[in-house]
């Protein structure tokens, strides 16, 4: 992650036609069907700069295995192929609905490299060596459960690849207000199961994967949002 920052560039959603082409995937296989999926893809990925600071993030990171905590509907796999990226991707949930539905979706794109699997994150991961994302989860954990989730997700980084995390940090700045204020309605419309219960600080995190041996990079990531959204991206270093 040497030279100049690649994520600094990376302030962008996906374009409007990259969003539309993606989102098919989730469209009802009925004509009325529910479309809830669709619109929420299309509209994700066309307003969030997460993917692409994603991206920017894994652009030179070894050609490892990713694996995907907190996935959802596992739009990223979907990014990822989209933009070339042939990575073995391996999506892990606690939601088992959208762990099936993000299933469909990866089977109708033909996604031939993703497979997903239904995890209580917080309780334990599957084995793994190689890249991980960890994208929107931790504000969902408890404190421990974060400081735990970030050493287990840092111990299945490879020498050379790496840990690429988003979250809102609490700073109780304006933008931290909004983001708490806006995870709070998704848990009680039910797009989220659990409500946020912990908002991790800068310290919280930069002092259990500096522990675990991650040299670390935190950006500002929040684009065209009002939310207060950070990238923090964890490399091991190459073995010597």
């Amino acid at each position: 992650m040497g030279g100049a920052d690649p994520l600094s560039e990376a302030t962008l959603p996906l374009a409007r036609e990259q969003a539309r082409r993606i989102a098919t995937a989730f469209l009802p296989a009925q004509r009325f069907g529910n479309r809830r999926d669709y619109y929420y893809s299309r509209g994700k990925l066309g307003s969030d700069p997460l993917y692409p600071g994603v991206l920017a993030a894994l652009n030179d990171a070894p050609a490892a295995p990713l694996l995907d905590i907190g996935c959802g509907l596992g739009l990223l796999a979907h990014v990822l192929r989209q933009q070339g990226n042939t990575l073995a991707y391996h999506g892990v949930d606690i939601d088992a609905g959208k762990v099936a539905r993000a299933e469909q979706a990866s089977a109708r794109a033909a996604l031939p490299h993703a497979r997903f699997t239904c995890v209580d994150a917080s309780a334990a991961l599957p084995a793994h060596h190689g890249n991980v994302t960890l994208l929107d989860v931790l504000q969902y954990l408890p404190a421990p459960a974060q400081t735990q989730l970030l050493l287990d997700a840092a111990a299945r980084v490879a020498p050379g690849a790496r840990l690429v995390i988003r979250t809102t940090l609490a700073d109780h700045s304006g933008r931290d207000r909004t983001t708490r204020i806006t995870d709070m309605l998704a848990h009680l419309v039910g797009w989220m199961g659990t409500r946020p219960r912990h908002y991790p600080d800068a310290d919280s995190l930069r002092s259990p994967l500096e522990t675990a041996g991650l040299r670390l990079q935190m950006t500002p990531l929040y684009g065209n949002t009002p939310f207060n959204n950070w990238l923090i991206v964890g490399e091991r270093p190459p073995a010597a």
